[in-house]
């Protein structure tokens, strides 16, 4: 009875599984396949243009001829023809000192000229008188010899005499003091009326070139080979003066030319000095301030630029996405140069679509959406 129950229990689950078989084949159940849903990323096109290649440094701006006008002799001080901040030209009146001694001086020398001269003028006529009376024995030779030294006293006499008047007409220019070079006047240290002496290391005031003017940077010694280049180019390279941390930010104050590399390289920090020439009619950049300088040490034509944050760093290798449809691709790149703002790769083709924000969700294959119209790199073109 025990073994009919327990086949009767089994049948009855074979009967009611091949039933579920049976009602499942009918009815089958719609299994839902969830698909990922797409990474919403930023793009660019990849740009091709001429990017030049740059090297920065911090420089200060130096006056190309600056002198502090004092006296070169000793005396009152009565005019002052400048005011200050004025510019002037090379040879333009500053000032002049009391001058009335010194055409004293020029007047008695002159006057002791003339003395001379008259006595040489009387002297002479004597010397001929006797040459004529010598040819018939009429003076001895020794008369005639003491006067012809008596003629050549008065002449030596006569030039000590000129002598004297041109260092007194020396000593009258010191009185009228002018500018050597053309720039702008300086703040006046001293007023009219005081007692000026050479010796005086103040001066009066200074009188400082602003244009051109030239601006002294440093640059690490690995420039050297690359600088020796530049500077003996047919156009040396070009130097850009700017206030502000970066390009964007910055004010930009000139634009010149490399002119010098110093002759030797600093022991202690590895640097060599340079200097750039620029021309400054509207005086933006000024003797000692502090300028960021940008100099142009290449020119890459026809690269593909990119903004730095579209390049990944992979294991081993640089890498970008590249939208292919609404996926993406990984693409090995090369990075050629880099700066702040810009990016020269190689491996992928101008106006490729690239992934320039939300990489960190992506892989190969990745769907996307893009949330923004693509745009340009931001790079700017060259000038010619």
């Amino acid at each position: 009875m025990r073994i009919h129950t327990k086949k009767i229990v089994l049948v009855t689950v074979v009967v009611v599984l091949i039933g579920a078989g049976i009602w499942y084949l009918k009815h089958p159940g719609t299994k839902a396949s969830v698909a990922a849903a797409p990474v919403p990323v930023r793009v660019i096109h990849v740009v091709q243009q001429d990017v030049p290649r740059t090297a920065s440094a911090i420089g200060a701006a130096l006056s190309l001829h600056s002198v502090v006008i004092r006296p070169q002799i000793d005396g009152i001080l009565t005019q002052v023809k400048v005011a200050e901040g004025q510019t002037v030209q090379t040879g333009d009146l500053l000032a002049t000192l009391d001058d009335r001694s010194i055409r004293a001086s020029l007047d008695q020398a002159k006057a002791q000229q003339q003395q001379n001269q008259a006595q040489l003028q009387g002297a002479q006529i004597d010397l001929k008188r006797y040459q004529l009376l010598s040819a018939d024995n009429g003076v001895s030779k020794q008369t005639l010899d003491q006067q012809q030294a008596l003629v050549n006293q008065l002449k030596a006499t006569a030039q000590g005499d000129q002598a004297a008047i041109e260092a007194a007409q020396v000593q009258l220019s010191y009185t009228q003091i002018h500018s050597p070079v053309t720039g702008r006047v300086g703040i006046r240290a001293v007023d009219p009326g005081n007692f000026l002496r050479v010796s005086d290391t103040q001066g009066l005031f200074s009188v400082t070139q602003l244009d051109p003017i030239a601006v002294e940077f440093s640059l690490p010694q690995q420039w050297l080979p690359t600088l020796h280049t530049l500077l003996s180019a047919k156009h040396p390279a070009s130097v850009k003066a700017f206030l502000g941390d970066s390009q964007h930010s910055a004010t930009p104050l000139g634009e010149g030319r490399l002119s010098l590399i110093d002759n030797q390289v600093s022991a202690t920090t590895g640097t060599i000095k340079i200097k750039a020439q620029f021309d400054n009619p509207t005086h933006t950049l000024w003797p000692g301030q502090l300028v960021n300088v940008e100099v142009q040490t290449g020119l890459d034509r026809g690269a593909l630029v990119v903004p730095p944050q579209v390049v990944q760093r992979g294991l081993d290798s640089y890498f970008v996405y590249r939208v292919n449809g609404d996926e993406v691709e990984t693409v090995p790149v090369q990075v050629l140069y880099q700066d702040t703002t810009r990016t020269i790769v190689s491996g992928v083709n101008a106006g490729d679509t690239l992934v320039s924000d939300g990489q960190s969700r992506l892989k190969p294959g990745s769907r996307i959406e893009v949330i923004s119209e693509p745009a340009l790199a931001n790079v700017q073109p060259v000038q010619p």
